[in-house]
């Protein structure tokens, strides 16, 4: 990092405040994040709502610092991408029966030796990836854009606050007292989990994502659920069962064909033209490490030291696979880098998926080991992406990269803690049962791992599905999107589909009203009706709603563990 020797900068970024409330929302964005990721099979970027609640807690604690917003919503947010990474792929264990192999010990060693490999990594990478490149990283610009608007005053807040408050009533009213159904429109449709499930976080999620996305998400469970289930069982091509089987298949190739892509049209031919262009580059691309000081050198070297010690003593794996884990997972996490600078998309799970084949063929057979090194490479690769998308926000607003990169220690290192806790938390509440598609937490990224590692149900259609994502994708089709609406329920599709229907609805009429507006800047001063005003008020309403289901989701299942403790 250029700016790790610059010592005076970073420490004014950095307040007893900032970290304060960056470490309590961490914990309550980990939380929910949990929740959200076995919950819906995804997860969106806390970051922009990180961002928008940093602001309003801290000019109420009046402090108006925008690099110090920014450092107090990377410590918010850090965790989120340790708990997807060990969401996406830890309950595939439960999924094979195996959770008598499995220990909240080494749950915590997963989340700890990925969160240490990301954190070193990031630190290496940070001036090839964002100082030095024209990388996008989409969500990391709007987060600055964010940031610099400062528009998350009073009423901001109010709109913040009050959507969490009106969803988190909504989810104790239906899973708690039972007054609200869960399921609405239910039709029995054989193979088909078709109906409308009353979440409006689900709703949130297809506001958020958007329609074009949304679409193919809808498309991929029309082909799925009536093309391949109920059309092909009614022309007698397979039963209703083996339809599901490959059903389930030709998802998950979809959604590893898709991370393939990712490698082939944007990794490799960037790193094709670095090597074509010489020693220059690879002197710029080494300029990082001559700019660590050698404590910054030795904390670095500690990092990777306690992240070995761990995959090897605590998760059991050989001192062979462990440097192979470890060498892979810098490998994947520049690759996790590249992805979501160009597309704001991290197939964290996917470069899991891809570390987890390697050592397989080496010969590692024990399968909870194999989900440990699909762990430990996913969460690696989710805060590798997490911290350049930071870094780039750094760069928009002048924050200090050391200040970054502490935030996202402090962050990820509580991220682990609270991660392993709800993860534990979740399954003594609900059971092992609870896990997997149809099931209370469908799980969608660890089914695909459970699937991986103890087989495929048809493995035509699983080829078929991979062959199809790499092409799909790289034509610019969202084979990822069109693999989950295969994958998922349809019920959960369905539900998605009428959050992006909203989000059509709510455009069209915010264009309307500025058309009405016709153009008077003091009408638009007054009334806010601009269409920036807009697009963030729909953001902001939409993240607190689906931070306040998932919030209470998590407090309930907490709530249930404490009872039964208690007798």
């Amino acid at each position: 990092m250029s700016s790790l020797n610059q010592r005076a900068p970073w420490r004014g970024q950095i307040s007893a405040a900032g970290i304060l409330i960056g470490c309590i929302g961490c914990v309550i964005i980990t939380a929910s994040s949990v929740y959200t990721a076995l919950k819906m099979g995804a997860l969106p970027w806390p970051t922009i709502f990180t961002s928008i609640t940093a602001l309003v807690l801290l000019r109420a604690a009046g402090r108006t610092s925008l690099n110090e917003a920014n450092v107090t919503q990377i410590i918010m947010s850090a965790g989120s991408m340790v708990a997807g990474g060990v969401a996406f792929t830890i309950p595939g264990v439960w999924m094979l029966g195996l959770g008598a192999e499995l220990s909240w010990i080494e749950i915590g060693g997963v989340a700890l030796a990925g969160t240490l490999l990301g954190l070193v990594c990031t630190a290496l990478i940070r001036r090839r990836f964002v100082e030095e490149s024209d990388l996008e990283y989409p969500i990391g610009t709007a987060a600055a854009e964010t940031l610099m608007a400062s528009r998350a005053g009073g009423a901001t807040g109010k709109r913040l606050f009050g959507s969490m408050a009106a969803a988190g009533i909504w989810c104790a009213l239906r899973d708690l007292a039972g007054v609200i159904p869960a399921m609405i429109g239910a039709l029995p449709i054989p193979g088909v989990a078709f109906g409308i499930y009353n979440s409006p976080m689900l709703l949130s999620v297809g506001f958020l994502v958007g329609g074009a996305a949304v679409a193919f998400w809808l498309a991929g469970g029309l082909i799925a659920n009536f093309g391949i289930i109920v059309g092909g069982s009614a022309a007698g091509l397979w039963d209703v069962a083996n339809a599901q089987g490959i059903v389930s298949s030709l998802g998950m190739g979809l959604m590893m064909g898709s991370g393939i892509g990712v490698v082939v049209r944007d990794i490799l031919p960037a790193a094709f033209r670095s090597a074509h262009n010489g020693r220059r580059d690879d002197d710029r691309a080494n300029a990082p490490a001559r700019a660590f000081g050698k404590l910054d050198r030795s904390v670095l070297s500690l990092f990777v030291a306690a992240a070995a010690l761990l995959v090897c003593l605590v998760l059991g794996l050989s001192p062979i696979a462990c440097a192979v884990v470890v060498v892979l997972a810098f490998v994947t996490t520049i690759m996790s880098a590249q992805s979501v600078g160009q597309t704001g998309i991290d197939p964290m799970e996917i470069f899991g998926l891809i570390v987890l084949l390697v050592i397989a063929a080496l010969g590692e057979s024990d399968q909870v080991r194999l989900f440990f090194v699909a762990g430990v490479v996913a969460v690696a690769c989710g805060l590798a992406g997490d911290v350049m998308s930071d870094f780039k926000t750094g760069k928009i607003i002048g924050t200090d990269p050391r200040a970054m990169w502490i935030g996202q220690a402090i962050g990820a290192l509580i991220g682990c803690a609270v991660s392993v806790a709800v993860m534990c938390a979740l399954l003594n509440a609900y059971g092992a049962d609870a896990f997997g598609p149809g099931k209370l937490f469908v799980s969608a990224q660890a089914s695909v791992v459970a699937t991986m590692v103890s087989g495929i149900p048809s493995v035509p259609a699983f080829v078929l599905g991979l062959v199809a994502g790499v092409a799909l994708y790289c034509l610019g089709i969202p084979s990822m999107m069109l693999g989950l609406g295969v994958y998922l329920p349809f019920y959960m599709t369905l539900s998605a589909s009428l959050g992006a229907a909203v989000k059509i609805a709510y455009d069209r009429v915010a264009s309307i009203r500025n058309a009405g507006a016709n153009g008077d800047a003091t009408t638009n001063a007054n009334t806010g009706t601009d269409e920036t005003s807009h697009e963030e008020t729909g953001i902001i309403v939409a993240s607190g709603v689906l931070g306040g289901e998932s919030i209470v989701g998590v407090i309930i299942a907490l709530a249930s563990v404490a009872s039964g403790l208690l007798g």
